[in-house]
C-alpha cells in the first residue's frame, strides 16, 4: 500500500545533457556534458502546476503529460508513495530535439527529485541502478539515461528480462575519460527527434558492417580512456550516421569538415548537433567560421557530472 507524502516539502535535482553513440557505439556509449537542467518539485494539498523556463518554454505541455511529471509519477510508484498535489518548476539549459539528451535529462531529473522528497518522508532513495533502469524504460535504450545518472563516459547495455513479459534489464558502467580529451559541441537551429531519424535505419545490416562497428567500438573505449590519438579511427561508423546524413545535410557536412581538420567529430545521438572530440586545444579557425556561417552555436564543453538531488529548494550555481 502506498504512503502519501506530506504537504509542504520540496526537492531539487540538477541533471546534465548527454551525447549518445559517439560514432560507432549505437545505443551503448554515452557521455555527459556540462550543460544542465534544474528541476524543483514541491508537494501541495492538491492539483498540478508546471512551470518551464529557458529551453522548451512555450513549447512543451504544462500538464500531466509533461515528461518530468511522468517521471515523477513513475518514481513515486517505484518508491511506494503518492503526492496529494505538486508544483514542478523546470529551468532548462539543454536544447530540445538537438541530440543532447534533453528527454533523458527530464526523466532522470524527475526521478532524482523524487529521491529528495521520499528521504524527507523517512524512506531510502532509489540507487543509481534503479534510476538507470527506470529512466531507460522511458527511453527504450540506456545510453543517454546512464550518462545522465552516472556522469562522465559510460558503456551501457540491455539484457533479457528476469521474468518473461517484464521490461528488459538496463545497466551501465562508467569509464574514466582521458584528461587530454577536449569536447566541442556544435548545435544548429534545426530540430530533429530520435523517432524521426530511427526510421531511416535499415532493419538488417551486413556482417561486414557489423564487424566494422564492433572493432571501432572496442577501439573507442581504448581511445577514450588511454589513447586519444586513436580517436579519429575509433569514431568511424557505418551503421547509423551515413543513413541519417540526408535528413540533416548541414550537420553531416560540418561533421565531415571537422574530421578533415583532424577533429574526431560525430553526430550527437540522433543529431542534428555535432560533437567534436580532440586532444588539441581549440578548433581550427576555418571550422569555427563554417559553423558560425551555417547557424551552429559552437562551444567548448567539459564532462558533465552525474545527477544531483537534494532536499529543499536549491539555486544552481
Amino acid at each position: 500500500m502506498s504512503q502519501t507524502l506530506p504537504v509542504g516539502i520540496a526537492a531539487t535535482s540538477v541533471v546534465a545533457a548527454s551525447s549518445a553513440n559517439l560514432g560507432p557505439g549505437f545505443d551503448s556509449l554515452g557521455l555527459a556534458l556540462s550543460l544542465y537542467d534544474e528541476i524543483v518539485v514541491e508537494t501541495t494539498e492538491s492539483g498540478l502546476q508546471v512551470e518551464v523556463e529557458g529551453q522548451g518554454a512555450g513549447q512543451v505541455p504544462l500538464d500531466a503529460t509533461h515528461l518530468v511529471v511522468r517521471a515523477i509519477e513513475a518514481g513515486l510508484r517505484a518508491t511506494g508513495y503518492t503526492a496529494p498535489g505538486l508544483i514542478v518548476r523546470c529551468r532548462n539549459d539543454i536544447p530540445h530535439s538537438r541530440g543532447l539528451g534533453s528527454s533523458a535529462a527530464a526523466v532522470v531529473g524527475g526521478l532524482a527529485a523524487v529521491n529528495g522528497l521520499v528521504t524527507q518522508a523517512g524512506s531510502e532513495p532509489m540507487g543509481e541502478d534503479q534510476l538507470i533502469q527506470l529512466a531507460s524504460e522511458f527511453e527504450g535504450h540506456p545510453d543517454n539515461a546512464a550518462a545522465a545518472v552516472l556522469g562522465g563516459a559510460v558503456v551501457s547495455w540491455t539484457g533479457a528480462p528476469r521474468v518473461s513479459g517484464e521490461q528488459p534489464r538496463y545497466a551501465a558502467a562508467q569509464v574514466e575519460l582521458h584528461p587530454d580529451i577536449r569536447l566541442f559541441s556544435a548545435v544548429p537551429q534545426q530540430r530533429s527527434s530520435t523517432a524521426e531519424t530511427r526510421v531511416l535505419l535499415p532493419e538488417q545490416v551486413s556482417h561486414v558492417d557489423a564487424r566494422f562497428n564492433i572493432s571501432r567500438v572496442a577501439l573507442l573505449v581504448v581511445a577514450l580512456t588511454e589513447r586519444p590519438d586513436l580517436l579519429m579511427d575509433a569514431t568511424e561508423d557505418v551503421l547509423h550516421q551515413p543513413q541519417r546524413a540526408a535528413a540533416m545535410p548541414a550537420s553531416s557536412e560540418y561533421l565531415g569538415i571537422l574530421r578533415r581538420y583532424g577533429v574526431a567529430a560525430v553526430l550527437s545521438g540522433a543529431g542534428p548537433s555535432v560533437l567534436g572530440l580532440s586532444f588539441q586545444a581549440g578548433l581550427p579557425a576555418e571550422a569555427l567560421q563554417y559553423g558560425t556561417a551555417n547557424g551552429f552555436t559552437v562551444r567548448e564543453m567539459s564532462v558533465g557530472d552525474g545527477v544531483r538531488w537534494m532536499s529543499g529548494v536549491a539555486v544552481r550555481n
